[in-house]
């Protein structure tokens, strides 16, 4: 059995990750000041722990009947909408996380017009984390909901539904709702190709 401990970072939010015990070498960890922080760190080898933010990359993609939402299926948030979206995985570009979410959880295949925003949100008890929301359109699938997501709805600006999921979502939401034309900057593409 896999006993997990909950540390509270100097940010004062929950470290779900924390370690107790060396990446490296395995040894037990103490903590001190590093970085202006205290820090777990490895007296036998040196490895000194950061805590990251997860990064998440989600999009919005707008219709002539609004915006396009899903429904969660699984906790935490289980029946709440929110852009489809979903976690960058390690070595994966965030643009590329979006076009697959949205697929994954809508059907459909999308373009991205460009990067709406960047929204932090510390209210998933999984990890705090960025959100990366992505302006895109349908350029083709048949909308099926999958993966994470039991629904996906388009929603007028005035009609959004009372349970939003997540902190950065309602964020992006609301800048949405605010100025559904607001200006994107330009998606970088494959950035294996630069």
């Amino acid at each position: 059995m896999c006993e997990v401990t909950s540390h509270s970072d100097p940010s004062g939010y929950a470290d779900p990750g924390r370690p107790d015990f060396c990446a490296r070498c395995g040894g037990p960890l103490r903590v001190e000041p590093r970085g202006g922080r205290d820090r777990p760190i490895c007296p036998v080898c040196g490895w000194v722990y950061y805590a990251r933010n997860a990064l998440g990359a989600a999009v919005a993609v707008e219709g002539s009947e609004g915006i396009l939402l899903v429904q969660r299926a699984h906790d935490p948030f289980q029946g709440q909408w929110m852009l489809p979206a979903g976690y960058v995985e390690y070595g994966e570009f965030a643009e590329e996380c979006a076009v697959r979410e949205a697929r994954e959880e809508t059907g459909y295949d999308v373009e991205l017009t460009g990067l709406w925003g960047l929204y932090f949100g510390t209210d998933d008890p999984r990890n705090v984390s960025h959100l990366a929301v992505y302006g895109a359109r349908i350029v083709g699938g048949e909308p099926s909901a999958g993966d994470d997501a039991i629904a996906l709805a388009f929603f007028p600006r005035d009609g959004l539904p009372d349970q939003l999921a997540f902190q950065g979502h309602r964020r992006a939401l609301a800048d949405w709702q605010r100025e559904p034309s607001r200006p994107a900057a330009p998606p970088v593409g494959d950035p294996k190709r630069l």
